[in-house]
């Protein structure tokens, strides 16, 4: 009998110690895919939409533009330089200027940023094109997270109060024309958004904006003077970087259910040897090299993370499948994580994923199997006959 036939016989003549051990590996085999699969799905989801919604291809920003200093936003602003005025007339480039303002919702105060942009740019997925109106009313954009905080419905009037580039403070009604529904936070929260042209008028500042936005399918080459490009990496760095920190805190429910499966494997080993001396005794008297008797132990302990995987493929499959289907879901302070997840998270289960969190399991397997044989090498074949202790 060769010896995968021979370890397959002991391994299933184990009865329920091998698949008490099985079901173990095969709860810590799922749950690392599980969770994995929903952090990338997490990263990807948000990626996706904050591209889509804000980000498109890439964005240039005015040299003093620093989304975490509100105080530099005053000087954030120049004209567009030519060779950005050109994407933009050809439709492949959105500017966006930015002015710090208060809203004045129900007679309460509330910090808002008056953000203009195109009403007939396809750049990003906003809606702009709703600010298109014959009223005299200047026509505004919200989300559905300012709506909330603001107390606003479609059709009400705001009034904000802003300082034009010469220092003057002035003030003016807007009206709400649309509320948006959105995942990405960043062109939501205490954001109002209104033609790039009026508020270019309103705050003296002529054909000038703070950022440009380009499309999908644009790279960003040109360097006008006073503008830095910004691209995907330097964008997403904060998403991608919670993504990781989230990823690693969860590795430690991986760490200890892993260690509950190894430490099962590694004791079964060890009764294993100490239980069945005779039969070790046996096999090197009847020629097998203390290393093939080795090999043998240690495969058997590796069958384990192979029928754990298999067994854990099996029930976990229906599982992932209705997870990935219907996604998990958020509440309604999802917001809070930083990042832009909507109503639901989607994982993300690829076969990369499988596949390296079995060889993961196996590789562990098999090296806590070898452990213990080691004392094989050790053992006289007499002594072990004879039911002696190495």
């Amino acid at each position: 009998m060769t010896i995968p036939k021979l370890a397959i016989k002991n391994l299933l003549g184990a009865g329920i110690r091998t698949w008490l051990n099985v079901i173990v590996l095969s709860i810590a085999f799922f749950a690392i895919v599980f969770m994995q699969g929903l952090y990338i799905g997490m990263g990807e989801q948000s990626t996706d939409a904050m591209v889509d919604g804000y980000y498109g291809g890439g964005q240039y920003w005015q040299e003093n533009y620093d989304p975490y200093d509100p105080f530099a936003l005053e000087d954030s602003h120049a004209p567009i330089p030519g060779e950005l005025e050109e994407l933009v007339l050809a439709g492949q480039a959105a500017p966006i200027l930015m002015v710090q303002a208060t809203s004045f919702p129900g007679g309460r105060i509330l910090p808002a940023m008056l953000q203009g942009i195109k009403t007939d740019q396809n750049v990003i997925s906003l809606p702009s094109e709703v600010l298109r109106t014959e009223s005299d009313a200047i026509p505004a954009l919200i989300g559905t997270r300012m709506a909330k905080s603001a107390r606003l419905d479609l059709g009400d009037f705001l009034t904000v109060r802003w300082r034009d580039a010469n220092g003057t403070y002035d003030a003016t009604d807007v009206q709400i024309v649309h509320i948006m529904k959105t995942i990405v936070s960043t062109i939501d929260a205490n954001k109002i958004w209104i033609p790039i042209e009026t508020l270019q008028e309103m705050a003296a500042m002529p054909n000038e904006a703070t950022i440009v936005v380009i499309g999908k399918d644009q790279d960003g080459i040109v360097q006008p003077e006073g503008w830095s490009f910004k691209d995907h990496d330097f964008l997403l760095a904060d998403v991608k970087q919670l993504v990781q920190q989230k990823t690693v805190g969860a590795s430690i429910l991986y760490i200890l259910l892993m260690f509950l499966g190894m430490l099962a494997i590694f004791d079964t080993q060890v009764l294993s040897i100490f239980r069945r001396q005779k039969e070790i005794g046996t096999l090197i008297a009847l020629g097998m090299t203390r290393l093939k008797v080795i090999g043998l132990f240690t495969l058997e302990g590796a069958l384990h993370g192979l029928l754990a995987a298999i067994l854990g493929i099996i029930w976990g499959s229906p599982l992932l499948y209705l997870m990935e289907k219907n996604g998990w879901p958020m509440p309604d302070y999802g917001d809070d994580f930083g990042m832009a997840l909507g109503e639901a998270i989607y994982p993300l289960y690829t076969g990369g994923l499988i596949i390296g969190t079995t060889v993961l399991v196996l590789v562990t397997v098999t090296i806590v199997s070898f452990l213990p044989t080691r004392r094989i090498a050790k053992l006289n074949p007499t002594d072990a006959l004879r039911g002696k202790r190495a």
